[in-house]
């Protein structure tokens, strides 16, 4: 559960990042959020999966350092991608 809640928090703030780096990419506050939210999400469920040994910490509850920094790191990642997905698209479709 934890996991999820780090994977959300940094998508959410991935997404905010990456919508007010670049007017390209800026979904509005609330979509970027948004966005991010979804992405983190996405995104740290992927490695949760692909990498097998973070998921055994964390249901083991030796939730360690390195684990969090990885669910960090995917979460802002994933968070960041998908806003500027996103927002790229919304651009083009709006030009």
């Amino acid at each position: 559960m934890e996991q999820i809640l780090i994977n959300l928090i940094a998508g959410a703030l991935g997404g905010a990042g990456a919508g007010k780096s670049s007017p390209t990419f800026d979904l509005g506050t609330v979509g970027n959020i948004i966005a991010g939210l979804v992405g983190g999400g996405v995104l740290g469920q992927i490695v949760t999966l692909a990498l097998p040994a973070v998921t055994a910490a964390a249901q083991s509850g030796n939730l360690s350092i390195g684990s969090i920094i990885s669910h960090i790191i995917a979460g802002g990642a994933g968070g960041a991608i998908l806003t500027a997905i996103i927002g790229a698209i919304k651009n083009k479709a709006a030009a």
